[in-house]
Formats: C-alpha cells, sequence, structure tokens
C-alpha cells in the first residue's frame, strides 16, 4: 500500500521559507517520479513542481519557478520541497503525489 506523509507546513511571514518533507513507503520509492502539488482555499489543485526518478530532471510551475527547489534522498525514502520568497498567494495545502495517489497535505500560511 503506497503511504505518503507531508510534514513541515506551518505559518509564515511573507518573505519566508520552509521545507515541506514526504516520507513515502510500501512502494519502490527510488523508481518513480514524484510530484508536489498544491490546493488554496476554494481553488483547484495545481500542480507545482516534479523530480524524476533520479534527480536529474526537475520541472516547475511558472508561479513557484526560482523560489521552490524539489528534492529527494532515494536512501531515505523522502520527497522534499524547500520554498523560498513565500508569498501570501502561496498559502495552500500542499500535497506529494505519486503514480496517481496523495497523502492527507500539510498546510502552509504565509501571512503577516
Amino acid at each position: 500500500e503506497v503511504q505518503l506523509v507531508e510534514s513541515g507546513g506551518g505559518l509564515v511571514q511573507p518573505g519566508g521559507s520552509l521545507r515541506l518533507s514526504c516520507a513515502a513507503s510500501g512502494f519502490i520509492f527510488s523508481s518513480y517520479a514524484v510530484s508536489w502539488a498544491r490546493q488554496a482555499p476554494g481553488k483547484g489543485l495545481e500542480w507545482i513542481s516534479a523530480i524524476n526518478s533520479d534527480s536529474s530532471r526537475t520541472d516547475y510551475a511558472d508561479s513557484v519557478k526560482g523560489r521552490f527547489t524539489i528534492s529527494r534522498d532515494n536512501a531515505k525514502n523522502t520527497l522534499y520541497l524547500q520554498m523560498n520568497s513565500l508569498k501570501p498567494d502561496d498559502t495552500a495545502v500542499y500535497y506529494c503525489a505519486v503514480a496517481g495517489q496523495r497523502g492527507q497535505g500539510t498546510q502552509v500560511t504565509v501571512s503577516s
């Protein structure tokens, strides 16, 4: 059974930083590309970043490019999202996703 557990969210001021983590289990993590997505209040799910299985390729939505960095540690079965220069528009529940499944999410709130 695929399990994805996100953590690291919280309340941060505009311009601040957070690092999200996603602990994966139940599948061969190192064989899969994985993604981050988010859902803001009242809006649909937005894909924001992906990384391939060996970290040789990363992709970002225009809305986060240059501010967010995706990475993974296959030895620890963990996906990360470093978020810098956070804006109020980044407020959302953040999910990691693989093979059509996602975790329960972690709330990120950017507010002064």
